[in-house]
């Protein structure tokens, strides 16, 4: 029994050494990290190598060799695939090219309508300079014409401001009394006779107009002996009166009004001889007034005053 026991010992090998002999990994054989990054560089040098050689047989080919009878099989197998994609993909290459029309037509627009706003602003501005330069031109027209007074400083001012009070015709310009201007100084634009100085500060002053109910001016007509006051009489807008004009004194429509200026040794009219107020309209005369009825159309319109002068009498001047 122990002998046999001895055979079966020599005969085979002892249990610790054959379990750890027959151990192996549970996925099958062992496999060394190392040799795996082997074949994967010899896999991609072959086909490197693969790739030069069928580049070098393309080069040397004169388009009817095997390589390209192959490409050109490859060509028109796949052919009828890229057809087929080129269709499918029509659709959304149309969309992305109306969408990017749309977004550039949107823009362009935008910027358009930008310019056109520029440009809006731009002609409003010309128009405005434009009537500046019309209104200062017959300014200066007026300043060096033959009808200015010799005794007179003309102030060229802008109008600042229009005060709305109730039965008040008014301006207020950008002169004062740092520009010499004082109260009862005549103010006249381009086409005539526009109204006195009231009110003064040192930077504005304060202008009552012809067509306000307490001016008045002694004018007289051009090429008659007729002469009268001017004044206003009635609602704003209405024509302006020539009035205390004697029935016996010829005047007819389109007569020409002027400022009377009458002098003496030591008093003077407000207003210089000869500035134009306004054209003769009507003439009436009835039996039971003294006075012939004269209305009178002034030359200027007050309502589109930019700019006028202050006459600012020169030192030394009575």
């Amino acid at each position: 029994m122990l002998g046999a026991s001895v055979r079966r010992t020599a005969q085979g090998q002892h249990p610790s050494s054959t379990s750890r002999g027959s151990r192996s990994s549970p996925g099958g054989p062992f496999r060394s990290p190392t040799g795996r990054a082997l074949r994967r560089r010899l896999v991609l040098g072959v086909l490197v190598l693969a790739a030069v050689v069928l580049i070098s047989l393309s080069y040397r080919e004169d388009g009817e060799g095997p390589l390209s009878g192959a490409q050109a099989f490859a060509a028109d197998a796949v052919h009828p695939l890229v057809v087929a994609a080129d269709r499918v993909s029509q659709p959304f290459r149309d969309a992305y090219g109306w969408l990017d029309d749309l977004f550039d037509a949107k823009s362009d627009a935008e910027e358009l309508k930008r310019e056109n706003q520029k440009l809006r602003q731009q002609v409003a501005q010309n128009a405005f300079a434009l009537t500046e330069y019309a209104e200062l031109q017959s300014l200066l027209d007026f300043r060096t014409g033959p009808r200015f007074p010799d005794d007179y400083d003309g102030v060229a001012a802008s109008v600042v401001a229009r005060p709305s009070e109730a039965f008040s015709r008014a301006l207020v310009v950008a002169a004062g009394t740092r520009d010499g201007v004082e109260v009862d100084d005549p103010v006249v634009a381009g086409d005539g006779l526009v109204g006195v100085v009231t009110r003064v500060s040192e930077t504005t002053s304060r202008v009552t107009l012809l067509l306000d109910d307490t001016s008045a001016v002694s004018a007289e007509v051009v090429g008659s002996t007729a002469s009268g006051i001017v004044q206003h009489r009635g609602a704003p807008g209405s024509a302006l009166i020539l009035d205390r004009v004697p029935k016996s004194e010829s005047v007819e429509a389109g007569d020409l009004v002027v400022t009377a200026g009458w002098r003496s040794r030591r008093l003077a009219s407000l207003y210089p001889r000869g500035i134009p107020i306004g054209t003769v309209t009507s003439v009436g005369r009835s039996d039971t007034d003294i006075w012939t009825q004269v209305q009178v159309e002034p030359f200027v319109d007050f309502e589109a005053i930019d700019a006028v002068l202050v006459l600012v009498r020169k030192r030394g001047e009575p």
